[in-house]
């Protein structure tokens, strides 16, 4: 391929031309039906030709030397992957050489090059490779291009003489440890990275790096050729890598740009790529997702057994057997080994003692390679006569009820498919997905995070996290009662139907089947059934309410049944995705947690009597901030009983310290302050009310980019309004200290300048959908009933979420003239699920209704 004349434009232009051209033939033979690897290398070779031509058109020194390194440097590139160089001197570049190296650098962008280059000289790419282990990686697979062969060679011996295989060995395995942590330590979220996620292609290839740093091979031939792999693993490890590069290729081609997320967006053209249909029981993605997990999870087993292959040979001297644990099995290495092959086979008890003794040896970093190797050969014995056995079942049970390493070995034995074989309907939902817009793992990730989350409030390390749930968990008799029941919580997913149903009939099987006590059986099956009561309660409906707060603990039954849903309930929530769980719903779910444990407990629950406690209290801290005694009567004669039920003592001193001094035809008074507990910034609004206050004041929060989280509206007996809301701000970096003065101001003067008349309703900005919500959009629900008492009508919203979106139902408010009592405004990552308590004449209209339920429909739809 010739190269372009130096300066000419148009020569340029028509060299880009060809090299897209080239690229646009490879992706259609690609496309047509071939295969990955054939493409990455041919792209590669394609990239050595346009850079051979602009390095010899830049006449670069006769000693210097263009090196391909990194993925390049193995002849492989992805569709829109970095080329990664190095121009390599063999002296310090003088002015001139300098120059002609800009000019060729320049000249690779022109061509359309994505190129990633370093200019190093033989010295310091040595000096650098020993001080950081990402370049040194990097050099590891370097290539000549062109350039002198002779200061490659330099080079390369030298790179080789001062690699030292087990210092590299421990520096990738910590690497690969860190990146692992960096994506939860699981291949299993509902987007993973198919290059970097555990299981991903990094993890294939930093075996190879550490192979090949060993002296060991550069293949997974060579590797199998050296009794590091089976005939059977090095075909399986093929089988997934080719999968793997086959889908990172389509997703960057059908993206047009370097992507390796496998995001929501992609999912269904990715899925149809490889020939997978939607229909009317399941996306296309799902299979394909599905696929994935599996080849994750099998290059996730796979790599532990190379990896631990390698670490043998490297440390020779530590392989011996440190202790013999069992007549099956001994310690070697810090892993758990059998004694022989076949004891699996032989023994199939000896299956789930495996992970017993995982649990109760301390030291052991999980199972050896051949431990491995041999419950794989022995996957055919974990058939139904396996899972009867009387004795498995008490070994499953141990398992369960083991005080040590429950999670750990759980995990274990679900990247080995052994608890899937175990319990066959949680293997059914290993890697299946959940498109609620919350969920970021797959069902049964969600699962083992659930009970991971459990274990923790036991552990004492943790107990500053979560105090209460700690506290409820030391006093807890048989606490693996609550692991069983987060092991079944969601395992009916993806059946049809109620999946809390369904589920209720697994954990009931597995009770009887197990010898469970009746109280605990019947307790894990109320929890299977109940685990999203208490969520529902304490984010949807007003638990101020005694009404609501009994009905509540009528379920509950007993104090029991309360702290074993409140610790589900927490671990649950906080199992689906980080963004989910905030402080809000924490003191939402510990309000309800012990005001109901104070009705089961045979407290009074008239709210005569709560409204003494809080007031008193209130009092209290008023005197505290030396406030004088008396202080607060004219505002509390202002306000009726709701307000005082609906407001902690806390909130009620605050608002009474911030307005007992307003007097009479004052206007507006805006406070705002960081929330005592927790992120976000409350709010307190007191103005005189008018029909559009709400809207007002939403149109303010909207356009400051603050999302409401909860909102308590009050008219008191003078016709103002005093309002309290929560508010976040999800990317503010500073504290909210720093804003709170500033949202007083500038509220304030929208509300007087709303009161003139001279700031009428903004226009809402019709906010962006997310990404995620744009791949799965929810058909808005609304739904209008008249509460118990008949005095206020509940509404309850579910769209997804955006940018203006209570401040659109707020304007629906304002038209229809409704008073609005109070809301719960509740996200779920990005879906929001609000609650209104409103009144109105209209609202006794069936047709006026209808009306209001179609324009909020409107108002939320996408």
């Amino acid at each position: 391929m010739p190269a372009p004349a130096e300066g000419s434009v148009d020569d340029l232009g028509a060299w880009r031309a060809r090299i897209k051209q080239s690229k646009q033939q490879l992706f259609d033979r690609f496309d047509a039906g071939g295969r990955a690897d054939s493409l990455a290398r041919s792209l590669a070779m394609l990239a050595d030709q346009v850079l051979s031509a602009a390095w010899l058109q830049c006449g670069l020194p006769d000693d210097a030397a263009l090196v391909a390194v990194g993925g390049y440097g193995r002849g492989e590139l992805a569709p829109y992957s970095d080329v990664d160089i190095l121009v390599l001197l063999c002296t310090p570049a003088d002015e001139a050489t300098a120059a002609r190296i800009e000019r060729f650098i320049g000249a690779a962008w022109d061509l359309g090059m994505d190129i990633g280059s370093s200019v190093r000289t033989l010295d310091e790419c040595l000096a650098e490779a020993q001080a950081d282990v990402t370049i040194q990686t990097s050099m590891l697979e370097a290539r000549r291009i062109v350039g002198s062969p002779d200061c490659y060679a330099r080079f390369r011996a030298g790179f080789d003489a001062a690699l030292d295989p087990r210092t590299f060995f421990d520096a990738k395995l910590l690497e690969m440890r860190q990146r692992h942590a960096k994506y939860q330590d699981t291949p299993y979220s509902l987007e993973p990275n198919c290059k970097e996620s555990p299981g991903g292609l990094r993890d294939l290839q930093l075996i190879l790096w550490i192979a090949r740093a060993a002296g060991y091979g550069s293949s997974w031939a060579q590797l199998e050729s050296g009794g590091l792999l089976t005939a059977h693993e090095a075909r399986e490890v093929r089988r997934n890598e080719n999968f793997l590069k086959t889908l990172r290729a389509r997703l960057h081609l059908l993206a047009r740009r370097r992507q390796d997320i496998i995001v929501f967006d992609l999912q269904t053209a990715l899925a149809e790529s490889f020939g997978y249909r939607t229909t009317h029981q399941r996306r296309a993605s799902e299979p394909l997702m599905r696929r994935y997990y599996w080849a994750a999870k099998a290059v996730t087993q796979l790599s532990t057994v190379l990896l631990q292959n390698i670490e043998a040979r490297l440390n020779p001297d530590t392989s011996g057997v440190t202790r013999v644990l069992s007549p099956r099995f001994v310690e070697k290495q810090r892993m758990i080994e059998v004694v022989d092959d076949e004891v699996f086979e032989r023994e199939p008890t000896a299956i789930l003692e495996a992970f017993v003794l995982y649990e109760r040896t301390h030291g052991v970093n999980g199972l050896s390679a051949r431990t491995l190797r041999a419950l794989y050969n022995a996957r055919h014995v974990m058939n139904l006569a396996w899972r009867r056995d009387p004795r498995n079942r008490r070994l499953f049970l141990d398992i369960l009820q083991a005080p040590h390493g429950v999670t750990h070995a759980l995990r274990l034995m679900n990247q080995t498919s052994v608890l899937g074989s175990y319990l066959l309907n949680f293997g059914r939902i290993v890697g299946q997905m959940q498109h609620d817009l919350y969920h970021v793992y797959t069902v049964d990730q969600h699962i083992l995070m659930v009970l991971r989350n459990v274990r923790r409030f036991a552990v004492p390390d943790h107990a500053h996290e979560y105090p209460l749930c700690s506290e409820l968990i030391a006093d807890f008799e048989r606490p693996w009662v609550l692991y069983v029941a987060a092991l079944f919580h969601d395992i009916a997913k993806g059946r049809g139907g109620d999946h809390s149903q369904l589920g209720m009939g697994d954990a009931r099987r597995f009770c009887r089947e197990h010898g469970i006590g009746e109280a605990d059986s019947a307790l894990i099956v109320w929890l299977v059934e109940h685990h999203l009561t208490m969520s529902q309660f304490a984010q949807k409906q007003d638990t101020s309410d005694p009404a609501v707060l009994r009905r509540f603990a009528d379920i509950v039954g007993d104090e029991r049944h309360l702290i074993a849903l409140y610790l589900l309930t927490v671990a649950d929530i906080r199992g689906t995705s980080p963004k989910v769980w905030n402080t809000w719903k924490g003191r939402l779910l510990e309000d309800l947690f012990r005001r109901a444990r104070q009705v089961l407990d045979g407290a009074p629950t008239d709210p005569r009597t709560e409204l003494r406690e809080r007031r008193d209290g209130a009092r209290a801290l008023l005197r505290l901030q030396a406030l004088p005694e008396g202080v607060e009567k004219r505002l509390w004669d202002d306000l009726d009983v709701s307000y005082f039920l609906r407001h902690s003592s806390e909130d009620i001193a605050w608002h009474t310290r911030a307005l007992h001094d307003v007097p009479e035809g004052a206007g507006p008074r805006v406070k705002a302050r960081p929330a005592p507990q927790g992120e976000g910034l409350q709010v307190l609004i007191y103005a005189k009310d008018q029909p559009d206050l709400f809207a007002a004041i939403c149109a303010y929060f909207e356009r400051a980019s603050l999302s409401v989280l909860e909102a308590h509206v009050h008219t008191t007996r003078r016709d103002y309004a005093l309002d309290h809301f929560l508010v976040v701000d999800r990317d503010l970096d500073a504290g909210y200290r720093d804003i709170a003065n500033l949202v007083e101001k500038q509220l304030c003067e929208r509300l007087l300048a709303h009161a003139a008349g001279e700031a009428p309703l903004p226009t809402p900005s019709r906010g962006r959908l997310s990404r995620l919500s744009r791949a799965f959009p929810i058909a808005p629900r609304v739904d209008l009933r008249s509460d118990e008492a008949g005095q206020y009508y509940l509404l309850s919203v579910s769209a997804n979420d955006r940018t203006g979106l209570l401040y659109e139902i707020a304007r629906v408010f304002a038209r229809h003239h409704l008073v609005l009592h109070a809301a719960r405004i509740n996200t779920l990552g990005e879906r929001v699920e609000d609650t209104f308590m409103i009144a109105g004449r209209s609202l006794g209209d069936a047709r006026m209704q209808l009306q209001l339920e179609t324009e909020l429909l409107r108002a939320v739809s996408i």
